[in-house]
């Protein structure tokens, strides 16, 4: 685990340098190397991409709503475990955080000792929502695939007078000589069905 810790690259974001230093502080004490720390807000999501970090810490005193939606966006964009830091919140925010993607909403609990739990349990918390979000686009995928292979198969039923075993059969028969998946050739007959049938 400690050398796991070693090579996660965190990046703290927090516009008050002695509140950063404590949080570089309780990181490198925890056994974390590479913390980057930035102490302007602006432009973030630049800084973000430059650092490429691993997780992010966003430690906000006393934040406004407007600071709050931007560090949301900021979340949404950046696709890492975010762990942020408020001194205040409510029931509207902590929703508005989950949603945007925030791993882990403190509030009021920014303490050194409470440093690398509160990384673990963001990271951990990330991955499992990233695994239910690539699950979920699986799960998608995979339904409007067969809707796509469906309704191709009534087109050739329809063209070839064959029923839909043998409809599929084609399908995936062209598929093989052709190294495609079967939905891509599907797509391919419906797209050349609605050029054929515009054309009437």
């Amino acid at each position: 685990m400690a050398e796991r810790d070693s090579e996660t690259k965190i990046l703290v974001i927090d516009d008050n340098r002695i509140r950063a230093s404590i949080i570089e502080e309780g990181l490198r004490e925890a056994g974390y190397a590479h913390v980057t720390v930035i102490v302007e807000r602006l432009p973030l999501v630049r800084s973000i991409v430059e650092a490429d970090p691993d997780v992010v810490f966003i430690d906000l005193e006393h934040p406004q709503r407007d600071v709050l939606e931007h560090m949301f966006q900021v979340s949404r964009a950046i696709s890492r475990p975010v762990a942020m830091f408020v001194d205040r919140s409510d029931k509207a925010m902590i929703e508005a955080a989950i949603e945007a993607g925030v791993s882990a909403y403190i509030v009021n609990g920014l303490k050194k000792e409470r440093l690398k739990p509160i990384l673990d349990m963001a990271i951990s918390r990330f991955n499992a929502f990233s695994r239910m979000r690539d699950e979920l686009y699986r799960t998608r995928k995979a339904l409007d695939d067969r809707k796509l292979v469906d309704r191709a198969k009534g087109v050739l039923m329809k063209l070839k007078g064959i029923g839909e075993d043998e409809a599929y059969g084609l399908l995936r028969r062209t598929a093989m000589n052709e190294n495609r998946r079967i939905a891509e050739v599907a797509q391919s007959i419906l797209t050349a069905s609605t050029l054929l049938s515009g054309d009437k």
